[in-house]
């Protein structure tokens, strides 16, 4: 019979069996909220994932090329309108000096039918070919009554013109000094949206490469707690081999078939031996647990910082992704209004620019006929006033008045020439004109409004998607986090209660010391040898096997165990 103190040994056994049985629970509770919350994290990132590849795809680029393509058309549209008003102030001014040579122009025509009236007069008074010099006079004023119709016209059309330039030209300036800074304005707030597109489809792809990057992360701690976790199956093992020794310790239970009774010295042994068993198998569940906290902790530090991520990129709580896409769509409606709003100003400018070339159109068809009208006036006037000048005394007046016929056609020539140089000017400030208006055509910029709205609706109805997501991810987030340090929390506590493990062995060591080695005897080291039995685990062995070293015993079964060991080796070497 043990004289070791029984209460020694009940305490001991007791201890190391509710740390065995809190193993047991912890260890179940802590797998299974780390596969919960794996599970959870999982579909998040997934979730995430898929969010971020949408809003990195197509639609937003398609979107942003869209705003940075109607943002440089308003910021051409604000840069042209200065240059829209500059030139219809020069047509302006041309227009004022072409009315300004329409005048004398239109006296000098006035002159010829005065004088091709005075010549008919003078012809009808002439007895020779008096016939001849009416037909002479009578197609002159002919001439330079179709002449003047055509200045006439040209005279209205000038008005007409003049007018329709001075509408537009105020308008322009109207229109330029109110809304000019407004388009520069939004131009710049649709290229910052083109930019704040693209950074967040850039963050999308730079977030779905995080998430699965931390999934793998995750995965891989997850294997090492699992690993980790294994270990505390093997941890209960061996305290309940201790436990098993240290009650072969305390005697045999009371019973019918009589069981093998320790001496002194073997239930000291048999102390010595768990206590030694009891230290190794604490110290390395405590790294167990170290390593399996440490995992924990990596987890949520990877969890969290995709979290914070998808938080800071699509808005989460506060709803800031939401207010930018807002932002974008009254950008757009403001950009829409101003466009609508430059057709209504540019409306005039068109109607004048048309007004421009049907007067140029007359204009030049007016100067064409002048020209070939002074031409056959002057031809006339020469050919009367040689006629004439056969007649002697009786045809002096009329060659006089042919003459004069000659200057006054000439005049009309020369004032033709001077309005020809206005009208080209006013035909290229007319072309350089329309050509920023194609530039700048709003219609152009309305068709750009339905892409942009499909964009925009794809990216909300992600939107819409992400917040869901969002508060999702708060919600399970937080469950996750809760699931984590939860079993942080198990797994720390369990490090406590296995801590005091060593207290355990150095009470069982103080308990089984004497003065000398313990010398087992034949019964007790038949004990030892089924302890060694029991094992499952090599390093119990290696435990077992070190401490008999220490007193100088070899154990049966050891020594079995190494002979099966050698045997097995059939001596066969390969390279």
């Amino acid at each position: 019979m043990s004289l070791m103190p029984a209460n020694t040994l009940t305490e001991a056994i007791a201890g190391i069996e509710g740390v065995s049985s809190r193993i047991e629970d912890v260890f179940a509770r802590v797998g299974h909220e780390l596969g919960r919350g794996h599970l959870i994290f999982k579909e998040l990132n997934q979730g995430l994932a898929a969010l971020s590849a949408e809003l990195s795809g197509a639609e937003i680029e398609g979107a942003a090329t869209a705003l940075q393509e109607i943002a440089a058309r308003l910021s051409k549209l604000a840069q042209a309108l200065p240059a829209e008003t500059a030139l219809l102030e020069t047509i302006g001014k041309s227009t004022a000096e072409a009315s300004a040579l329409l005048k004398p122009l239109f006296k000098h025509i006035q002159m010829i039918t005065i004088i091709a009236r005075s010549a008919r007069i003078e012809a009808a008074s002439l007895d020779g070919d008096r016939e001849g010099f009416l037909a002479f006079t009578q197609e002159a004023y002919d001439l330079g009554k179709a002449v003047q119709g055509a200045i006439e016209g040209c005279a209205r059309d000038q008005q007409r013109l003049s007018e329709a330039v001075a509408t537009a030209s105020g308008r322009q300036k109207e229109f330029e000094g109110r809304y000019r800074n407004q388009l520069a304005a939004e131009s710049a707030e649709l290229g910052s949206a083109y930019a704040g597109l693209r950074d967040q489809r850039s963050s999308s792809s730079h977030l779905a490469d995080l998430a699965s990057a931390s999934t793998r992360k995750i995965a891989e701690a997850v294997g090492s707690a699992i690993i980790s976790l294994q270990a505390g199956d093997s941890t209960r093992q061996r305290l309940e081999h201790v436990a098993h020794g240290l009650s072969l310790a305390l005697g045999p239970a009371p019973g019918l078939v009589p069981e093998p009774v320790a001496s002194e010295d073997g239930a000291r042994t048999i102390c010595q031996l768990q206590a030694a068993q009891l230290r190794d198998a604490q110290r390395e569940f405590g790294g167990d647990i170290g390593q399996i906290v440490r995992a924990l902790t990596a987890i949520l530090h990877d969890a969290g910082s995709v979290v914070g991520h998808g938080r800071t990129l699509f808005g989460g709580e506060d709803g800031s992704s939401s207010t930018f896409l807002a932002r974008i769509k009254q950008t757009l409606a403001h950009a829409s209004t101003l466009i609508m709003t430059c057709e209504g100003a540019g409306r005039s400018v068109d109607e004048a620019l048309a007004i421009v070339e049907d007067t140029l159109t007359k204009f030049r068809q007016a100067i064409a006929g002048l020209a070939e009208a002074t031409v056959d006036i002057t031809l006339i006037g020469m050919n009367a006033g040689l006629k004439a000048s056969h007649l002697g005394s009786r045809g002096s007046a009329f060659v006089v008045i042919a003459n004069e016929l000659k200057a006054t056609a000439d005049q009309v020539s020369l004032g033709a020439g001077r309005l020809r140089p206005v009208l080209d000017g006013i035909e290229r400030s007319a072309r350089e004109l329309k050509q920023l208006r194609v530039q700048g055509d709003p219609t152009q910029l309305t068709q750009l409004e339905p892409q942009i709205l499909q964009a925009l609706r794809e990216v909300e109805a992600g939107n819409e998607r992400l917040g869901r997501l969002m508060s999702r991810l708060v919600d399970e987030g937080a469950e996750f986090e809760r699931l984590m340090n939860s079993a942080q929390g198990l797994m720390s506590t369990l490090g406590e209660g296995s801590a005091a493990l060593p207290a355990v062995a150095a009470r069982l060591e103080t308990a089984s010391a004497g003065a000398q080695k313990p010398r087992p005897q034949a019964q007790d080291e038949a004990m030892l040898d089924a302890l060694f039995a029991r094992y499952t685990m090599e390093r119990e062995r290696d435990i077992h096997r070190q401490f008999l070293q220490t007193l100088g015993l070899t154990s049966v079964a050891t020594a079995r165990r190494v002979e099966a060991v050698e045997a097995a080796d059939d001596g066969i070497e390969l390279f």
